[in-house]
């Protein structure tokens, strides 16, 4: 497959950063390290975080594919699954002779996370189990959605803002000879070959930014990806998505909402970009927005947000009949909130876990809206029914399913087209419960709160059917 193949899959939980200074040792004699001309950590965002999935390294001669071994080289607390060589630093569905050495590895290996998304992090305080007041929605305590746990990354109440996103970083050492095709032979060696750069796919392709709101004097930070061919002389214009974090990742990183999940950059994979080319907006807050902890406060956050959509739409060639908004927890609050403050702004939204105040959501009757909770998720599903309830009294025709959050992605776009079948402007998702909390975590409503995003993001038939959607 092509190196930016986009995989959607979930993992485990744990969090560890291999360890390995920049630099390429040099071995001794004529050993196989050095003729390293550099290595390569690449990485891949999935629904957990972000992990190295592969190193690639670059030789000083063309590598023989044919006879190249998983045991020919290790890499430090990885398990390689596959390897062959290739005449450019990317993954492919087979080898073929070349300059680079391609290292794929396991992504359910303990040691591949590099930046965990909310619920691996949570996971790793023991959040999961007993998150104190201020928690992201159905913690015990009965917490909201708008800020996240004491201690935790971006934390309310006292916690500290997420550190910044880490680098990925691997140590190699080639373990046996290695032919080349002009008929040499590079010797093994026990000297460490240490990756000096990281290719972090999707993620890279983002730009980051920042808006100074001109009516408030608030500067955001944001990442934006601009479709491929885009032309700010050409005639053609695209649609936008407007996705927005939850409050477990307040930071001033820009990166960290990219790493965190597949909330921003599922839009912008190759994959969905050759399907649906859009501008993607991702800002990244270090401070929580909205909150609905017993009141409901709305900061002037979420206006810098909607001026800084302004600003995008006005500065580069975007369909404004064809903006879109989505969130997850606190982003999903922020998107209940925009679409009845300005409910001429977006052509559609997904919501993900999210609840509001339900005397204020009537505007939303006439929205394109796919709503997603967990069932285990105490607050969202209980404050999303209380949302559809309320729209369903002002006239708008709904259609509700439960999934089973475990199927595959075959069975999830069949459920996609048995919903979208019934041609309703709302949708309202609900996971069957039992069937996000990954196995190894406890099933609390907490941890399925975190988790649903991990799972909804995958969907791929859900973002199809918010770009059919049009003003």
């Amino acid at each position: 497959m092509d190196r930016r193949k986009f995989l959607v899959r979930s993992a485990g939980t744990a969090v560890a950063v291999l360890a390995g200074a920049v630099g390429c040792s040099s071995g001794s004699g004529n050993s196989g390290s050095n003729h390293v001309k550099n290595a390569t950590a690449i990485t891949q965002v999935f629904g957990d975080g972000q992990k190295l999935t592969s190193v690639t390294l670059e030789y000083d001669a063309e590598i023989k594919n044919a006879g190249l071994s998983t045991s020919d080289f290790s890499v430090s607390g990885r398990k390689i699954t596959k390897i062959y060589a290739n005449t450019s630093a990317a993954t492919a569905s087979k080898g073929t002779d070349g300059k680079y050495v391609i290292l794929e590895l396991d992504p359910d290996d303990d040691n591949a996370m590099i930046n965990p998304g909310a619920a691996a992090a949570m996971s790793q305080m023991g959040g999961g189990s007993g998150a104190p007041s201020g928690a992201p929605s159905g913690a015990p305590s009965g917490g909201g959605m708008g800020g996240p746990p004491s201690g935790a990354p971006g934390g309310g109440g006292g916690g500290q803002q997420a550190k910044s996103v880490r680098t990925a970083s691997a140590t190699v050492v080639q373990k046996a000879d290695i032919a080349t095709v002009d008929g040499s032979s590079y010797a093994a060696g026990s000297s460490e070959i240490k990756t000096t750069k990281a290719d972090n796919l999707i993620v890279d392709d983002f730009q980051q930014f920042s808006f100074k709101d001109p009516e408030n004097g608030n500067t955001l930070k944001y990442n934006l990806y601009l479709p491929k061919g885009y032309d700010s002389d050409g005639d053609e214009s695209y649609p936008l998505v407007l996705f927005m974090h939850d409050a477990a990742v307040l930071s001033s990183d820009p990166l960290t909402t990219l790493t965190q999940g597949l909330g921003a950059v599922s839009w912008a994979s190759p994959e969905d970009q050759a399907k649906r080319p859009a501008f993607v907006l991702a800002p990244q807050y270090d401070t929580t927005v909205v909150d609905d902890h017993g009141s409901y406060t709305i900061t002037n956050w979420l206006d810098t947000t909607v001026r800084l959509l302004e600003k995008i739409t006005g500065s580069y060639k975007v369909d404004e009949k064809r903006l879109y908004a989505t969130g997850q927890s606190m982003g999903a609050i922020m998107t209940i909130i925009i679409n009845f403050q300005h409910p001429d702004l977006l052509a559609a939204s997904f919501i993900v876990d999210g609840q509001w105040d339900s005397s204020k959501v009537k505007p939303l009757a006439d929205q394109n809206l796919w709503f997603v909770a967990a069932h285990g998720d105490a607050s969202a599903y209980a404050g999303q029914n209380k949302i559809v309830k309320v729209l369903e009294g002002e006239g708008a025709k709904i259609t509700t399913a439960t999934w089973d959050g475990k199927s595959t992605q075959v069975e999830l776009a069949a459920d996609v087209k048995a919903m979208t079948a019934k041609g309703t402007a709302i949708n309202h998702t609900i996971f069957k419960k039992g069937t996000v909390v990954p196995e190894g975590q406890e099933e609390t409503s907490l941890n399925n709160h975190l988790n649903s995003w991990r799972v909804a993001y995958t969907i791929e038939g859900i973002r199809d059917w918010i770009f059919q959607q049009s003003r």
